[in-house]
């Protein structure tokens, strides 16, 4: 399915290397089908596998200390997306246009804490 978009690149915030994860809706669907495009698709990018042509394997995510989600998504797909990178960085930090900056949403304790600001 094609129903959620998601994209693995890395990115340097206030001189902390970070994985960004651009998302995004696809085609048009009810969150029953998009929650497990999201989750399929973030199992493929953990994985190391290829979604298409685009693939780029500099780009593959391990881990690491700072996850920053970009773009658009529903409760539902939050809460996968929160679940699958709360597992394996130390703070992931979600983009507020408002802010212009991301907020820290979740954190292990360490450099991050819950409500701050970062980029």
């Amino acid at each position: 399915m094609n129903t959620y978009k998601i994209e693995a690149t890395k990115a340097t915030v206030n001189g902390t290397e970070a994985t960004m994860f651009k998302v995004g809706f696809g085609d048009p669907a009810q969150n029953d089908v998009i929650v497990r495009d999201a989750e399929s698709r973030m199992t493929e990018i953990l994985a190391g596998k290829p979604e298409d042509d685009n693939y780029n394997p500099d780009a593959e995510v391990k881990g690491g200390e700072l996850a920053l989600v970009n773009g658009p998504a529903s409760l539902p797909v939050a809460m996968v997306l929160a679940h699958k990178l709360g597992h394996l960085f130390g703070a992931v930090a979600c983009f507020d246009p408002k802010l212009g900056k991301y907020v820290v949403s979740i954190a292990h304790g360490g450099t991050y804490t819950v409500g701050q600001l970062v980029g």
